[in-house]
């Protein structure tokens, strides 16, 4: 389910001080019930489904036309990533947190930022955006606790913000509904998977 952005902006988190001069672009509750201790799962599922390979039709289609344009136009050559177009924001954390093991990676085009309690990031770049992608662990309202995710972007120039424009009505009609199945599916396999 879509949230506000005081579902995100409202909680303390690290990663507001790393991402000041972004855009929060989305929040979403992520269908992932669980206890206060359910952190450390979340990711796991995270870490080892394949949201592109286990989603629709449409959506892998739009993921492989993604990949596709961006190899014809350079939009995710080396030179355009983390540490040559933009400098990555592990600078911009505290050194007790960037000296911290980060975890498994996720792939490409992510790099991982860091992993706390309660809270999770990582980050790409390229020709078009900065973008930061961040899964945390909050109470559910209801006694539970739940997975929120959050996605914040520095758009390159006005390409970039013409690029996240162009993007958003596909996000919204297809990834963000195609991925939600995909949290509650992976996580519901893994509540009744045996131990």
């Amino acid at each position: 389910m879509k949230l506000p952005s005081g579902a995100h902006t409202s909680h303390d988190w690290l990663i507001h001080r790393v991402t000041h001069d972004f855009h929060l672009e989305d929040v979403w509750a992520l269908p992932t019930p669980g206890g206060p201790d359910d952190f450390p799962q979340l990711l796991e599922t995270f870490f080892q489904a394949d949201f592109v390979g286990q989603s629709s039709l449409p959506t892998r289609v739009l993921w492989a036309a993604r990949w596709k344009l961006g190899a014809l136009f350079g939009w995710d050559e080396k030179k355009a990533g983390l540490g040559k177009r933009v400098p990555t924001l592990r600078d911009r954390l505290p050194a007790d947190v960037r000296e911290r093991p980060t975890g498994p990676g996720i792939g490409k085009p992510f790099s991982m930022l860091y992993r706390l309690e309660d809270e999770w990031a990582a980050e790409m770049a390229n020709r078009t955006v900065h973008a930061v992608l961040h899964l945390a662990w909050v109470p559910d309202g209801h006694g539970g606790h739940r997975g929120q995710m959050a996605v914040l972007v520095r758009p390159n120039g006005l390409f970039g913000t013409a690029y996240m424009a162009a993007i958003k009505p596909f996000r919204y009609l297809v990834v963000y509904p195609q991925m939600m199945r995909w949290w509650a599916r992976n996580w519901e396999r893994r509540a009744t998977s045996p131990a």
